[in-house]
């Protein structure tokens, strides 16, 4: 900031104070090394479902509410931040966001993958910006990189392990010659897995993701309720077995492929048998990996912790960040 410039402080508000929102508050309250823009953030109002649970990082007195609308319609707040997950409310609080003239950053792959075109015709009409790095492949940088910087590439193919629940879950079947049912268990246990792990097992959430993966990198409206899906309940020890003899390893993997002429698409998830020498074969345990393929570029892989607190966090307070450096430019630039 030029010297003798008024400090400019973007307030924001959270929905959600779970763990992707405390890892967000986090990173915002202790913004030494990091971002220099993170020192204009103010968390204003953060949104729970109760205000008698202990909480940390603890906030200010004022700050909680358990009044979800009073957030997305605060005329201070430049950046609602919805970390709900699930279709409703997190729908109708966006769009009411929006149409209060809120910018949105979201975790939400299953609101986006079934309603983003409402949200995104909503934004564009309201001249805001609506950012969702987090909500595929956690904080692997996935969402950007396919709008900006493989963006004059054709794309040819998009595959990903995107779940990383079903990815512990083979790996370990794997590694340990183990049964579906009992690795889920332990899964659970480690807290890998939700205790109803349906979303994950049977692929949905991989589905929610490549359905927003796929719209980006080829340019159209994926419906997701189109979308094959199949997940890994009927994978046991010896398909385990029989994959390895055969020098493959079974992957849930997420496709995205577009044929020959770029004139169809295939979208679909199921578990593949990949080659040993595949790059995906060695993406183990929780991580998370895309593989793009487009010309000129040839193949690019890429690959980090695709869920957690740290992970998730940082995906979102990235896209906080860039929505406060536009909104700098664009105070400048009037």
């Amino acid at each position: 900031m030029e010297s003798g410039q008024k400090a400019v402080t973007f307030k924001i508000g959270l929905l959600g104070y779970g763990t992707v929102g405390t890892g967000t508050a986090e990173i915002i309250l202790d913004p030494s090394g990091r971002n220099s823009l993170l020192k204009e953030i103010e968390i204003a109002k953060v949104g729970v479902r109760s205000l008698d649970k202990p909480r940390s990082p603890e906030l200010p007195v004022g700050i909680l509410t358990t009044d979800l609308e009073s957030i997305v319609t605060d005329p201070e707040i430049s950046i609602v931040v919805e970390l709900l997950g699930g279709l409703e409310p997190s729908r109708s609080l966006i769009l009411k966001a929006i149409a209060n003239g809120k910018n949105i950053v979201t975790a939400n792959k299953a609101v986006i993958a079934r309603h983003g075109e409402e949200i995104y015709n909503a934004a564009n009409d309201a001249g805001v910006y609506v950012l969702l790095e987090a909500a595929v492949g956690g904080g692997i940088p996935v969402i950007k990189p396919l709008k900006q910087s493989l963006g004059v590439n054709r794309i040819q193919t998009v595959i990903g392990i995107i779940n990383g629940t079903t990815n512990y879950i083979l790996t370990q079947m794997t590694e340990e010659g183990a049964d579906f049912g009992e690795v889920l268990t332990e899964a659970q246990k480690l807290g890998y897995a939700e205790a109803d792990p349906t979303a994950d097992v049977d692929g949905y959430d991989a589905a929610d993701k490549i359905a927003i993966l796929a719209a980006i990198a080829f340019g159209g409206r994926i419906k997701r309720d189109d979308i094959p899906c199949e997940g890994i309940r009927k994978i046991n020890a010896t398909d385990i077995s029989y994959a390895d003899d055969l020098g493959f390893v079974i992957k849930l993997l997420a496709i995205a492929k577009a044929n020959e002429n770029n004139d169809s698409l295939q979208v679909r998830v199921h578990p593949t048998l990949v080659s040993k020498e595949h790059p995906l074969a060695n993406v183990n345990g929780v991580n998370n990996a895309v593989l793009v393929e487009g010309d000129p570029l040839g193949q690019v892989m890429l690959f980090g912790p695709g869920a957690g607190k740290g992970a998730t966090a940082s995906a979102v307070v990235s896209d906080i960040v860039n929505i406060v450096g536009i909104l700098l430019t664009n105070n400048t630039n009037e």
